[in-house]
């Protein structure tokens, strides 16, 4: 099963399930393109701290991980030394994984050295051309030519927790690519501003 009817009559992708949190992130974030250094470098944070977890658990840790990462300014990420290592694994309203948070540190770093817009147009730049749109949630891929040429190129400038699963999991959520199912009201949305 591919599509969801939700409560209030709308059809989803199905992986929506019930959640109501879950229906909000779908029909107002899922998708549509995001642009922004800050804002990938935060989206790239977060998809590497999902790995081998659930999304639904990294978006309701959110509110708190941008508490915690200073909203994901680079700059302030960066300079965070072992009192923050030591604050951060203390913290049960993050994801308490040593690797996950120094490779956070470390691709903040990344990022702050480079030009302001420079993330943004490096990642943007492996956005495939528009595919057909899939017809059911077994055509959806895990990883593609594009995420694994981008996983490659990060992790050749450094970035960690960068795998080309991961990086399709970014390019599906900052809609790089848009993977809304035929018939999920979010398959043909209105034009984007």
């Amino acid at each position: 099963m591919s599509l969801r009817i939700g409560p209030d009559g709308l059809a989803r992708c199905a992986w929506v399930g019930d959640d109501a949190e879950y229906r909000r992130y779908h029909d107002e974030e899922w998708g549509r393109p995001l642009h922004g250094d800050r804002a990938l470098f935060e989206k790239m944070s977060l998809e590497g701290f999902q790995a081998g977890l659930s999304w639904i658990t990294i978006l309701r840790k959110r509110p708190r991980f941008r508490e915690v990462f200073a909203g994901f300014q680079p700059e302030v990420v960066a300079a965070y030394g072992d009192d923050d290592i030591e604050r951060l694994m203390a913290d049960a309203g993050i994801i308490r994984n040593r690797a996950k948070i120094l490779a956070t540190i470390g691709n903040a770093a990344l990022v702050r050295d480079m030009a302001p817009g420079e993330l943004d147009a490096f990642m943007w730049s492996f956005a495939p051309e528009p595919r057909p749109r899939p017809a059911s949630l077994e055509e959806v891929p895990a990883t593609t030519a594009a995420s694994d040429a981008m996983s490659k190129a990060l992790r050749k400038a450094g970035f960690r927790f960068v795998g080309s699963t991961t990086m399709y999991a970014l390019m599906q959520s900052s809609g790089m690519v848009d993977d809304h199912v035929d018939g999920c009201h979010r398959a043909h949305p209105p034009a984007e501003a």
